[in-house]
């Protein structure tokens, strides 16, 4: 990547993050209630919910949707539901399974997932948190490319579910050949881009 992708990227993120910090807590809930209804009937109407499926969801950081109501409801409908975890630098996540009662424990970023005695499982759907997103399903993320990385190794890959705001819309992320775009991104406004849905 060039240095003034690099830049650009970089004052990006800084800007993105920094104008979701400046919405109010309510305002963001308020956000993530209409944004995990709009989950919710695109789970319905492409898959017929996520019963019996492996849903891998995250935990929000940074002033990202807060879906965790969603893990609840998807686990207590018979979903698998798992985390991604970095449990090696500059390599692929692994998913371990989570339920409500889980303990969690201090990942990387001191983000909380599940204790290394979970359940490590392969999803079929999983959620990507964006600071940024274009029309055409790429993900800006926060830099460490680790979820780049692990689609690429994934096999079969899941389909994957970019979230993020509607204010973090971008004309383009500028792609490089290890940006790897994603199935649906999805905001509180519904449905942004939507690739083929493989099931």
């Amino acid at each position: 990547m060039g240095s003034d992708l690099t830049r650009w990227r970089r004052a990006e993120r800084t800007r993105l993050q920094s104008e979701r910090m400046l919405q109010t807590a309510e305002t963001r809930r308020a956000a993530s209630i209409v944004l995990a209804d709009h989950l919710r009937a695109l789970l319905n109407q492409h898959f017929g919910g996520a019963v019996g499926r492996v849903f891998s969801g995250y935990w929000p950081i940074k002033g990202e949707p807060n879906l965790r109501p969603t893990m609840v409801e998807l686990h207590g409908s018979g979903a698998t539901v798992a985390l991604p975890v970095v449990e090696a630098k500059a390599a692929p996540m692994v998913f371990r399974r989570w339920t409500p009662t889980t303990q969690m424990v201090r990942g990387d970023w001191n983000i909380p997932v599940p204790p290394p005695e979970s359940d490590q499982v392969m999803p079929e759907i999983t959620l990507a948190p964006l600071v940024g997103w274009d029309c055409s399903g790429y993900r800006l993320g926060y830099g460490g490319g680790y979820f780049d990385r692990t689609l690429a190794v994934l096999d079969p890959r899941p389909f994957t579910i970019g979230i993020g705001w509607q204010s973090a819309q971008l004309a383009t992320i500028h792609p490089q050949p290890h940006d790897i775009p994603l199935d649906v991104i999805l905001t509180e406004t519904g449905v942004q881009a939507i690739r083929e849905i493989p099931w």
